[in-house]
């Protein structure tokens, strides 16, 4: 919890797409840098999901930290459209990393302590704080805006993001279900499906801290060879971390198309995760209506609390039915529509501006609490419905997934504004929830267990 609550909290969350229009830039081109971050996550997410699968799971994540702190660092020191893109670019390759790898790795934790029903609970108590850090970050951007303006917030950033990668050297090495080097044998057990049964799992702990990788890698087939056996044992040796990759990279992949369960829950979890791109827009959407850019802030977190609930209750609404989450999530559909509706009413009675942008985001912000509870349930649920090795992977084709939802948000947004208002355009981002919530019943697997379900999608296979 740690190391996401300090990875989030980053100052610069709450103002920087004003920082952009600060800086000259239109609502098209923040929308052409948004897609550009998305854009560099979509093409790295299911690689970086299988190369999670094939090493160290803790390496890749101070990777991601280093790469946050640079994309920051890039944004203070050259606040250009061009320095702007190069550090979205870092960023969403910083995301791509953490996307799956980090899910993957607290998973597998519990699976070797055979407490996988915690998941739910424990996964929505670290997005609680990484909402919690967001909020922080939000309202002390007001006080670090007054007194230094964006240069103070992007150095603070920089120096949280810092800290953050620091912190992932404390994270444990956590134990795998299916050792990386077992996948060469899943073909032979499964014939040639790529995935493997919960019950022939073989548990490897990863050890590159220790300096062990090569050992643990061969798993339990340590090949012993003489001297003049050297030469061809290395040349084995340097192209099995490659067959393993793309092995890996193919079982993954394959477990998220072909079997029926895990392909529902991986599509209902890239919307519900991909349409809340529509919060890159909550601080344009406060500044059209003539709030104070000091004041922003404290409306966007507005709208961070609502997730932050979210979050923490999905502890409590993890046993939830499909009907009962197409119902929220059609109600959140309203109170998000609503919201933005009345925000925008701030631009036709502009001397009840802070009460009625107060008001509509507090609305949105209730909406995205239930949009991101959901998100977090339907995200539990696909790690239950995961049965093969590559859970890195699998996770990452739900967010390459998301990823494309995203791209579709800003590219509306984009067109939109061209005619619309920014208030119009975020309300109709909100009615696609509506759409959403009918596909839920046909989705979302009970919370049961995914075993059931996995068999019987594999046997119609």
């Amino acid at each position: 919890m740690l190391f996401k609550g300090i990875g989030d909290l980053i100052p610069l969350y709450a103002l920087y797409a004003v920082l952009f229009a600060d800086h000259g830039l239109s609502t098209g081109q923040i929308s052409s840098l948004l897609a550009m971050w998305s854009a560099t996550a979509f093409l790295l997410e299911v690689p970086s999901g299988a190369w999670a699968d094939t090493v160290s799971r803790r390496g890749l994540l101070v990777t991601s930290g280093v790469l946050l702190t640079a994309g920051f660092a890039c944004w203070t020191v050259l606040p250009t459209y061009l320095g702007f893109a190069v550090g979205f670019v870092l960023w969403g390759t910083s995301g791509a990393l953490v996307s799956g790898t980090f899910e993957a790795l607290l998973y597998d934790e519990l699976v070797a302590r055979n407490e996988q029903r915690a998941y739910p609970r424990i996964i929505g108590y670290t997005r609680a704080a990484s909402e919690a850090a967001i909020v922080i970050a939000i309202l002390g951007a007001t006080p670090l805006y007054i007194w230094g303006g964006y240069p103070l917030l992007g150095w603070c950033s920089v120096a949280f993001a810092a800290v953050h990668t620091l912190v992932g050297l404390s994270l444990p090495s956590a134990p795998k279900a299916v050792s990386a080097s077992a996948v060469e044998d899943l073909d032979d057990e499964d014939g040639s499906s790529g995935i493997s049964r919960a019950g022939e799992s073989v548990v490897a702990e990863e050890s590159s801290a220790s300096g062990l990788d090569g050992d643990i890698a061969q798993g339990p087939h340590v090949h012993r060879t003489s001297e003049t056996g050297h030469a061809a044992t290395d040349a084995a040796e340097i192209a099995r971390p490659l067959a393993t990759y793309l092995n890996m990279l193919r079982t993954g992949v394959g477990e998220a198309i072909r079997v029926r369960a895990v392909r529902n829950v991986v599509a209902l979890g890239a919307l519900l995760s991909g349409v809340t791109a529509f919060d890159e827009y909550f601080a344009l959407l406060a500044q059209e209506v003539g709030v104070a850019t000091a004041v922003v802030p404290v409306l966007v977190g507005i709208t961070v609390i609502g997730s932050l609930v979210g979050s923490v209750s999905a502890g409590r609404t993890e046993g939830m039915s499909a009907r009962a989450m197409a119902i929220a999530v059609g109600l959140g559909g309203a109170l998000f529509v609503g919201g933005a509706v009345v925000a925008g009413l701030a631009l036709r009675w502009p001397a009840a501006v802070y009460v009625l942008a107060g008001v509509g985001f507090t609305a949105i912000g209730v909406s995205y609490g239930i949009v991101y509870n959901a998100s977090i349930v339907a995200g539990a649920r696909l790690q239950d419905a995961i049965e093969g090795p590559a859970r890195a992977t699998v996770t990452s084709v739900s967010g390459l997934a998301a990823e494309v939802v995203a791209l579709a948000v800003f590219g509306f947004a984009a067109i939109a504004t061209l005619w619309l208002s920014m208030s119009t355009t975020v309300a109709l981002l909100g009615a696609s929830l509506f759409a959403i919530a009918l596909l839920i019943p046909s989705s979302l697997p009970r919370r049961i267990g995914a075993a059931p379900e996995y068999e019987a999608a594999i046997a119609d296979e």
